[in-house]
This record gives C-alpha cells, sequence and structure tokens, in this order.
C-alpha cells in the first residue's frame, strides 16, 4: 500500500516557518542586545553574541549586498522551481529538505535587501577556536543541504539495489535490447 503524498502546502508552509522562527529571533537579538554583546548560554561553549554581518558564511566577500541579492533571488526562483518538479516524483526528504533552504535563504535575503546586513547571534566555540557566528536561517540551509545529499545518497542506493534486482548493469538501458539493422 503505498502512502498518500502530502499537498505542496506543506512544503511550502515548512520554508515559513523556517523563515518565521529565523525572521523572530533576529528581531529579538536586535531589540534586546547590543552589538558585540554576550550572554553565556552553555559555559564558553555556547554564547548568544550580537553582530552584523556584511557578508556570506564566514563574513567573506564583504560589501557585496547587490550580488547576494541577485544571487538569491535566483537561488529561490530555483528552489520553487525544483520543488515543483520533485512534487510529482515524490521525493519527500528532498521536498523538506529544498524547503528548509527556502525558508533560509529568503530570511537572510530579508535581512540583506532591506538593512544591508544579516544579523547573526549563534556562537559555538571549541576551546580556543571560535566558529564563525550564525543565525536561524544559516541552521535551515546547512541542515537542507545536509537533507539533500542524505537524499541523493539514498535515491542512487536504491537505483543501484534496483539494477540488481532486474540485473541490469550500470550504464546498460533497461527494456528490451535494440535489434541490428540491415544496411
Amino acid at each position: 500500500m503505498q502512502r498518500r503524498q502530502p499537498g505542496i502546502w506543506i512544503y511550502y508552509l515548512t520554508a515559513v516557518i523556517v523563515f518565521a522562527l529565523d525572521y523572530a529571533s533576529k528581531k529579538i537579538i536586535a531589540a534586546t542586545l547590543e552589538l558585540e554583546e554576550q550572554i553565556p548560554v552553555i559555559g564558553n561553549f555556547f554564547l548568544i553574541t550580537s553582530i552584523r554581518n556584511r557578508g556570506a558564511a564566514f563574513g567573506i566577500l564583504q560589501e557585496q549586498r547587490a550580488f547576494f541579492i541577485l544571487i538569491t533571488i535566483a537561488v529561490v526562483a530555483a528552489i520553487v522551481w525544483y520543488l515543483q518538479r520533485s512534487y510529482k516524483q515524490d521525493r519527500r526528504l528532498l521536498m523538506f529538505a529544498l524547503a528548509m533552504v527556502l525558508g533560509g535563504a529568503v530570511g537572510n535575503f530579508l535581512d540583506r535587501a532591506i538593512y544591508g546586513e544579516v544579523v547573526d547571534f549563534l556562537q559555538l566555540n571549541f576551546g580556543s577556536y571560535t566558529f564563525p557566528i550564525f543565525n536561524l536561517a544559516d541552521c535551515g540551509i546547512v541542515c537542507g543541504v545536509a537533507l539533500i545529499i542524505l537524499d541523493s545518497l539514498l535515491s542512487s542506493g536504491k537505483e543501484k539495489k534496483d539494477n540488481d534486482e532486474h540485473g541490469e548493469q550500470p550504464g546498460e538501458p533497461s527494456g528490451e535490447q535494440e535489434q541490428p539493422t540491415a544496411r
């Protein structure tokens, strides 16, 4: 018995939830903490630290606002297109992953488009190493990408298993063999 596929709206709702959590958390941080202010959560390992990032991940490409806005518009359009396309294939893990990336991308896009910078506040320290400070949109993007990779691995494993069950070799076309034609 095949499971019934949820409506595509559930994936867009997932994106909205990721976006809303990111948006709300950034507003709370911006309203309650001064820049560079820190609140220890788990000793010196995990801190809430209010900073602003005018670049991308790890602070690279500072002051490239127009570039990030254009790239994000293209990425969001591609994700929406791929969500619509993948929905017909009933790939739920991939759909959920794309929704998480979409919500995170829109969250950081809004900050860049309106304020020219992104509010980052989650800081992790590993001994003397401080991981670059990030936000919930970044968490959605990273978790979504990890799930896309997992979906890809699971899909390729399933394809290999299906090919093995049907006696097909990799790269060999399935179905009937083409008959040679007379010249």
